[in-house]
């Protein structure tokens, strides 16, 4: 009893992804340069091939922002694909009516091309003429859809020569919306899936995309596109073998990125980037003429047309097989790591130059933005940290960064090896692994350190961008100051140590017992008060302890440090806002609460506690005046005031913004000296 076929059911479970919306059209391209063969063979310069574009007469589609160089489009309702080729022949005719036909077998064909048409098209025409035995031309015409399956469609009238015109009517959204818009694009594809015919010895016939008026050939693509063909060459794995054809694109191609074309049955397949894959393929390489190029390898092998999936958009071929396994199955991992050897191979001068150059921009940004990386970077290199000399300053950060923490890791693990074996019966080289763990130690270390300086260098630069006038004459609100000097509302409790960069201002104040910014007298544990006063910046410090002191211990007295903050050249100084007077008075209030440490812990009750008062502000006219007002001295150059304030035990120091990083910037400057950092 015979099975019958449903053809909806067989397009129903035909998968296309949206991502290869145009395969339907190809497979079309592909049957007609194959029909083309059978009639010309080797004489293939006697085929012609043309593909028409057919767009929507109303709606236009819109393919970018207003202005110049937008281009509109009407959206793509078809295709029609017309050869010189042999033709509906009866036998082809016969295989066009046998689903999974295996007529073309021998060359690759699924017999499933024209599915894929009905998954992405409404309806599919074919006007075809073919020549018997005795040299008659004979003609035939039908339909194609899910409905009504293969239905003849009246005379085929017209068809003066041998050949056959395909219509591919009414894409479907989802494929039209995702498929290639413009005629260059399409064209563009239809070369890199058809490529294959125009490698191969006596080429391919004359294939034209045309759009309007507007018409491309493919055959002139192989020479805009090609630089110079480089050898064949093959490779085995686990006894299969694979031929590579590599190409070196020309630097105007539009992707820059090597790749891998994976064929099978004369088409591609699968692409892959091959970006990174081998050290220094990035992008564009030079061949020794210096002329830029990218490479690009087709790989086609009878294992993979043997294991080709139907719908021609993967292989059935498992990505890795597992190392354990006794079974010499050939993975993709597999076929992939010898074409990867291959091209190290054949690339090798341009791949060195790449690799240097690479070198010199990582060892080039390395001492002009990020010198912490310095100290590792010899231990780096050895990990495989090769860039892409266009590399932007952000990604080789990251990369850089990336790579730090792996051979911090590693220490780590080396460092716990090595301590495990301390007191046991040591190995020989036990000393060898120990100054090896110590040396790399050292030197995360000084990378440590040497980050640390260049956020020095990088918060006085944003400070004094900040303290500097726009176009437009505006100064910088005193808020992004002071963000940038401490965050604004919190407290010790709430941020690290990390967190402030009041070293800009007393490098002191990195020793803190308590610290609070821009937070209420009375939220403060430190003060007892009920104000709600907030100062910018008051800190307490127990003299002569960095930390804490231990519990049980008599504490010291501690200092109190008040620092207000004022928006750069701000001229509205007076008594009633006069930043001096605030500085004391936020030292009396605290002078006068039930003073208690951050943890708690009671501090004897005192008036003498030390206070330092710190007003940063540009010294305007208004300003000058309060600081005579409070019988402060200037400083020797004329950029600040300092002074005593003998009644409320407090030393005040008015510093205006030029002053203040111009003093950050040397107490630092021997560190950024021997990082290579500017310092000023």
């Amino acid at each position: 009893m015979a099975l019958t076929t449903s053809l909806a059911g067989r397009v129903r479970n035909t998968s296309l992804p949206k991502s290869h919306a145009l395969l339907p059209l190809l497979e079309a391209v592909v049957n007609g340069i194959q029909a083309i063969d059978a009639r010309f063979g080797d004489d293939v310069d006697r085929g012609r091939l043309s593909v028409r574009i057919q767009r929507s007469p109303q709606e236009e589609l819109d393919l970018g922002p207003a202005g110049p160089g937008r281009v509109a489009l009407k959206p793509i309702v078809g295709f029609s694909v017309e050869d010189n080729g042999v033709g509906f022949t009866p036998e082809n005719m016969t295989s066009f009516e046998t689903l999974d036909s295996d007529h073309k077998a021998a060359i690759g064909c699924r017999g499933v091309g024209r599915l894929l048409w009905l998954k992405a098209f409404d309806r599919v025409s074919v006007r075809s003429a073919y020549e018997d035995e005795a040299g008659c031309l004979h003609g035939r015409q039908f339909r194609f859809s899910v409905e009504g399956e293969v239905e003849p469609d009246g005379e085929a009238d017209g068809l003066g020569n041998v050949g056959t015109i395909v219509s591919l009517d009414g894409f479907k959204k989802p494929f039209q919306q995702s498929a290639a818009k413009s005629v260059d694009a399409i064209a563009r594809e239809m070369f890199e899936h058809c490529i294959w015919y125009f490698l191969r010895p006596g080429g391919a016939p004359d294939i034209t995309v045309t759009d309007d008026d507007e018409t491309i050939s493919l055959n002139n693509l192989m020479d805009d596109f090609v630089f110079s063909a480089m050898p064949t060459t093959s490779i085995d794995v686990k006894g299969e073998k694979f031929d590579m054809v590599n190409l070196c694109l020309k630097s105007s191609t539009r992707s820059p990125a090597p790749r891998l074309y994976w064929c099978a049955a004369s088409r591609v397949v699968m692409e892959e980037n091959l970006t990174s894959k081998v050290p220094g393929l990035y992008g564009r390489l030079k061949d020794e003429a210096s002329s830029p190029f990218t490479y690009v390898c087709y790989l086609s092998s009878s294992f993979l047309d043997n294991h080709v999936r139907a719908d021609r958009t993967a292989f059935d071929i498992a990505e890795r097989v597992p190392g354990a396994t006794l079974i010499e199955d050939v993975s993709l991992d597999d076929i992939r790591e010898g074409v990867l050897k291959e091209v190290e191979r054949i690339l090798a001068g341009p791949l060195s130059a790449a690799r240097e150059e690479g070198k010199a921009r990582v060892h080039a940004f390395v001492s002009n933005r990020a010198p912490r990386y310095r100290p590792v970077l010899s231990r780096l290199e050895p990990l495989g940290v090769t860039v892409d000399p266009s590399i932007k300053d952000h990604d080789l950060e990251l990369l850089l960064h990336s790579n730090l923490q792996k051979l911090e890791a590693a220490a780590i693990a080396e460092g716990q090896a090595v301590f495990a074996e301390d007191g046991s019966a040591q190995p020989e080289d036990y000393a060898e692994r120990l100054t090896r763990y110590l040396d790399t130690v050292t030197d995360i270390n000084q990378s440590d350190l040497a980050a640390y300086v260049s956020r020095r260098r990088a918060i006085l630069d944003v400070l004094t961008r900040l303290i500097r006038s726009d176009d437009q004459g505006r100064y910088s609100k005193e808020d992004a100051i002071h963000s940038l000097l401490i965050p604004m509302r919190t407290d010790s409790n709430e941020i690290g140590t990390d967190a402030s960069n009041l070293w800009i201002i007393d490098e002191r104040l990195a020793f803190h017992d308590y610290l609070a910014s821009d937070k209420t007298l009375k939220s403060m544990p430190i003060t007892g008060s009920d104000s709600t006063r907030e100062p910018d910046v008051l800190a307490t410090r127990l003299v002569g302890s960095p930390v804490l002191a231990a519990e049980g211990e008599t504490l010291p007295l501690p200092s109190i440090v008040v620092i207000e903050i004022k928006r750069p050249m701000r001229n509205d100084a007076s008594e009633d806002k006069d930043p001096i007077q605030q500085c004391l008075e936020y030292v009396k209030r605290v002078r006068a609460g039930g003073v208690k440490t951050a943890s708690g812990r009671q501090i004897p009750e005192t008036h003498e506690a030390p206070a330092f008062c710190y007003i940063v502000a540009d010294l305007t006219p208004t300003m000058v005046d309060r600081c005579k007002y409070a019988s402060l001295r200037p400083t020797h150059d004329g950029m600040g005031y300092f002074g005593f304030n003998e009644p409320y035990k407090a030393y005040i120091e008015v510093v205006s913004f030029d002053r203040l990083v111009n003093a950050a910037t040397e107490r630092n400057r021997a560190f950024f000296d021997k990082l290579g950092l500017p310092s000023s």
